[in-house]
């Protein structure tokens, strides 16, 4: 960004009307209903969440009075191809498929010492012959009952497969956090090198073609999103010297065409992280330009060094990515798990220009305490405009939370998980009522329905 700028009151609007436009995305799944109403959104400012946690007598997820959930997917249950669900649910997109089926298409962050839930059938990669076991399962829904109708594996043979994120036309990015390979440090017995995007529709039915996606880079990928206005798509690192990138296609919406890739510079701000000091105020807009970046393929896994060297900015273990659009504005929200002043987590709100317009960032949120958020990573929009941060702590006895961020900027605390692991792949049904997510490991996705737009 090449100079400061100050920013209106209403940024802390950011997402009240956002859902009004996601009817765009509606396909891709993870979105909104539309705009909260009228009296919600006006209210917003007085809201300090939706009351007190009520404890689960299952002992897994506890939530505020009003809220439910139902378990939808769990570790070892069978699958309609003979494998059963496997462990290390991460990332995950929910899709309308048409015909009152939704479709859950879910991450597994598995290495090739995990247990693949069965055979595979066919894959990206192996090592020692066999087909690693990272990739994605797809759980077809009855959209009105959340009945599982079927599901099975989608994606097979990748390494690690964190996060993601939905296209515009139907499909889930999902990628790997694990560039290694032939000769490199844990790449011991790969046939190949891994660290790539992959694509998976949401209505294939059975194993994908896995085809790696190679212009959009090779690093440690956590998420991806696309604006559907120009079928950029944003990519995180989940690195502590991580840059946020951008891949420009050739053809917007065939990401297989190729194109450039390129990592966000504010000019005069070489370091997001706050971590040595307050450079970035919480609130405050900045111009972005972007650098072009070459040997994207990067076999040495030093594609963020090259970048910063070439003037990226530093932003600290980039992991949450959501896409939305408000008043015909396309928004990226961005969660840097370690950032900040406390080194808690932060969050950017980066928006794209408009008609030869700079793109301008600012960061949005950053943590102050535990009890605001500790270590956030997968995060979503609300169809009240809230934020839903999924946390990922790093102690030896975590205690992970979803937490809420009104449009004010407001923490308040909205599930615990019981679980001694972390919550991923926070989306919304198309209809906006009910919040999947996902406890890592054990397995467990599970539908949330509550007053999503109070």
């Amino acid at each position: 960004m090449t100079q400061m700028m100050a920013i209106a009151p209403n940024r802390r609007r950011f997402l009240g009307a956002t859902a009004t436009a996601f009817a765009a995305l509606t396909a891709s799944g993870c979105m909104t209903r539309g705009a909260a109403p009228a009296a919600s959104r006006a209210s917003s400012s007085d809201f300090a969440g939706y009351g007190a946690l009520q404890p689960d007598p299952a002992g897994l997820l506890d939530l505020p009075e009003g809220f439910s959930y139902r378990v939808v997917s769990r570790l070892g249950d069978a699958m309609d191809d003979g494998g059963t669900v496997p462990d290390k649910a991460d990332g995950m997109g929910c899709f309308d498929l048409g015909n009152g089926e939704i479709a859950l298409v879910r991450n597994h962050e598995l290495v090739p010492a995990d247990d693949a839930g069965g055979a595979i059938a066919k894959g990206f990669g192996r090592r020692n012959g066999e087909i690693v076991p990272g990739g994605t399962t797809t759980i077809v829904l009855d959209a009105a009952t959340l009945q599982v109708k079927r599901q099975f594996r989608s994606l097979g043979g990748t390494i690690r497969n964190c996060s993601g994120g939905v296209t515009p036309w139907g499909s889930w990015l999902t990628c790997e956090e694990a560039p290694t390979g032939p000769g490199q440090r844990y790449g011991e017995g790969l046939e190949r090198n891994h660290g790539w995007v992959f694509e998976v529709p949401a209505s294939a039915p059975g194993l994908v073609d896995p085809v790696p996606l190679t212009a959009l880079g090779r690093f440690n990928h956590e998420a991806a999103v696309v604006d559907p206005a120009t079928g950029i798509v944003y990519e995180t690192e989940d690195r502590d010297d991580g840059v946020l990138y951008r891949f420009v296609p050739k053809q917007p919406g065939n990401l297989t065409a190729g194109g450039r890739l390129q990592a966000m510079a504010i000019d005069g701000l070489a370091d997001t992280r706050n971590w040595s000091n307050a450079a970035m105020p919480v609130g405050q807009s900045y111009r972005v330009r972007w650098i072009d970046l070459d040997n994207v393929e990067a076999p040495d896994d030093d594609l963020r060094q090259r970048a910063v060297a070439k003037g990226a900015s530093l932003l600290a273990r980039g992991e949450g990515l959501h896409m939305g659009v408000r008043r015909d504005m396309s928004e990226v929200f961005v969660c840097s798990t370690s950032g900040g002043a406390k080194g808690l987590g932060q969050i950017f709100r980066l928006v794209p220009g408009i008609a030869g317009a700079a793109d301008m960032v600012e960061l949005f949120f950053e943590s102050e305490s535990p009890d605001q958020f500790n270590f956030g990573d997968n995060l979503v929009v609300a169809p009240n405009g809230h934020l839903v941060v999924c946390e990922d702590q790093y102690t030896d006895v975590v205690d992970n939370h979803l937490r809420g961020i009104t449009p004010e900027g407001r923490a308040y605390e909205l599930g615990r998980l019981r679980q001694q692991t972390e919550l991923a792949g926070g989306c919304f049904s198309p209809d906006g009522k009910t919040l999947f997510v996902n406890a890592y490991s054990p397995t467990v996705t599970i539908a949330i329905n509550g007053p999503w737009t109070a």
